[in-house]
């Protein structure tokens, strides 16, 4: 026994509370070797649990320890085998565990293998490997996956179950994570996305009364399916992401309307002259225009050869909308609207003085000065850009200079947004809008009265405002009113009871995280395991 300091033993300080007693500690530059045996009452067979009574032999064990300071501490452990004299049992000798230091196939100390374990849940393999050597602890990437083992998911579903996909793969390969809302914790993680996983899934585990999801037809298939009592509530920020979509189709088809308004309310600086018209065949060489003709030939070629739109499209790496597109469009409609895509360019806002001054000097006018002109009023760009327009402008070949537009997106911001939100010019320029075109006149008020729903939880009032937009909406408002009269039940109960996908959407955020840091190097099983186990 080493002496008593300050009024506690080298026992106490090295390995507490546990039924070892030290009997030697040596000196080295790196390392920490303690000598150990135990104190420990005779252990019980792990088979037929009878205590032992005579000892077979001992031997030497080697522990690796939680680190002291710089040195790495290694225990050189001394135990006993024991006979087990019960005839029956077929283990005739085994070993003892001191509790809290040893288990059977561990050569670290309990108290480390729990850093371990946890040092591999949160970073993986080879960067808990890493981290390991940093902190000087002996572990390589295999032997931290092996401790990592996935948690026994319960037997019944949670109460209130939340289901949502995220991507392995965006466009590709799919899974399903299952969320307690209630806990706000992941309950489960399915390879897919079918609705048969998830029907039998919940087929084996059985109890949700609750049940939210978004839109996916595979997850109302598979509750219908399997969990027919169940109370499905569709979430409410999804329903309001697919009214924003149909608002923003709306305000797309209705483009024409908006350019006209804002050609009308803009105060050109521009002199009357006669409009460039110019046929497809004349556009300028742009870089836009060229490659809305190679499209749009090979496209075509392509469907000349009986290809399929999703052929095409996985082909030319397009989306299929796209593809029809090209295929329902007149090259020369495809050409002009491609003419016509605002520019990204510094000049644009500058335009409209360049013009003006190139006609009111007969084109004989110098780029340099109208370069440094422009420049003083806070042009940013280079004077090559300035000369390649006034060489348009000669050419005839420039574009007229276009109305001040907004886009679809941007009023699509201002209407879902609460009306008290939005800034006094905000509130005035979609009035204009409003005033530009009643079929987004009608959108907006009818998105605004179903947010309204959806804020205040109105469920009661869904089937009038469906009513509504059948009659007298915009063909997307009506789409979107189609859909939710298809789901009303999960649509009335997601705008009625105060549950929604939120907690699912979060956990998805942090599966995603999970995935991107390992999923192209591991399992999904490894992927599985450490997003229990962080649950």
């Amino acid at each position: 026994m080493f002496p008593a300091v300050a009024g506690r033993t080298v026992d106490d300080v090295l390995i507490p509370g546990i039924n070892v007693r030290v009997e030697g500690v040596s000196h080295c530059s790196d390392i920490l070797p303690v000598e150990a045996v135990s104190t420990a009452r005779p252990g019980r067979c792990p088979d037929c649990q009878k205590q032992a009574r005579r000892v077979h032999s001992m031997y030497q064990r080697t522990l690796n320890e939680r680190p002291l300071g710089p040195r790495r501490v290694i225990v050189r452990l001394r135990v006993r085998r024991y006979f087990c004299d019960r005839k029956c049992c077929s283990r005739k000798t085994f070993v003892e565990q001191v509790p809290g230091l040893s288990e059977r196939h561990r050569r670290s100390r309990t108290g480390l293998t729990g850093w371990l374990r946890s040092i591999a849940i949160e970073l993986g393999g080879r960067p808990a490997a890493r981290l390991c050597r940093r902190l000087r602890l002996t572990a390589g990437r295999t032997q931290l996956l092996r401790l990592l083992r996935a948690p026994m998911v319960s037997a019944r579903a949670p109460r209130v179950l939340g289901v949502d996909e995220f991507a392995f793969r965006k466009g590709c390969t799919y899974g399903t994570v299952l969320v307690d809302v209630e806990a706000g914790r992941v309950v489960d993680v399915l390879p897919d996305r079918t609705s048969e996983t998830f029907a039998a899934w919940l087929t084996k585990h059985p109890g949700a009364e609750i049940i939210c999801r978004d839109r996916a037809t595979a997850y109302i298939k598979a509750v219908k399916e399997a969990a027919p009592d169940a109370v499905e509530v569709a979430d409410r920020w999804h329903l309001l992401q697919n009214l924003s979509a149909a608002v923003e189709k709306t305000c797309h088809q209705h483009r024409d309307c908006l350019r006209k308004r804002a050609e009308e309310e803009t105060v050109t600086e521009v002199p009357e002259a006669a409009p460039m018209l110019l046929s497809p065949a004349e556009l300028p060489r742009t870089q836009t225009i060229e490659r809305t003709r190679h499209r749009y030939e090979g496209i075509h070629h392509l469907l000349e050869k009986r290809w399929t739109i999703s052929a095409i499209a996985r082909r030319l790496n397009l989306d299929r909308k796209t593809v029809r597109r090209f295929r329902d469009t007149d090259l020369d409609q495809l050409l002009v609207s491609a003419r016509d895509r605002r520019p990204n360019g510094v000049l644009e806002p500058f335009k409209a003085y360049l013009d003006t001054s190139f006609i009111e000097a007969q084109g004989q006018v110098s780029g340099t000065r109208l370069f440094m002109e422009i420049q003083a009023r806070g042009y940013r760009g280079s004077r090559q850009v300035v000369r390649k327009h006034l060489a348009a402008l000669r050419a005839g070949t420039a574009g007229p200079v276009r109305a001040d537009m907004l886009s679809p997106r941007k009023i699509t911001s201002w209407i879902m947004r609460p009306r008290d939100t939005l800034t006094k010019s905000q509130d005035e320029r979609l009035l204009q809008v409003r005033l530009a075109c009643p079929d987004i006149t009608r959108a907006c008020d009818l998105a605004r009265a179903f947010a309204d729903l959806v804020r205040h939880r109105r469920g009661y009032l869904l089937l009038e405002w469906i009513r509504q937009a059948e009659q007298d909406a915009p063909k997307p408002m009506k789409g979107f009113a189609g859909f939710l009269r298809q789901d009303l039940d999960a649509v009335t109960a997601g705008l009625t009871l105060p549950w929604s996908s939120g907690a699912v959407e979060g956990n998805v955020n942090r599966v995603k995280t999970l995935k991107r840091a390992m999923y192209g190097r591991a399992s999904f099983e490894l992927l599985r395991t450490r997003i229990l186990t962080q649950s």
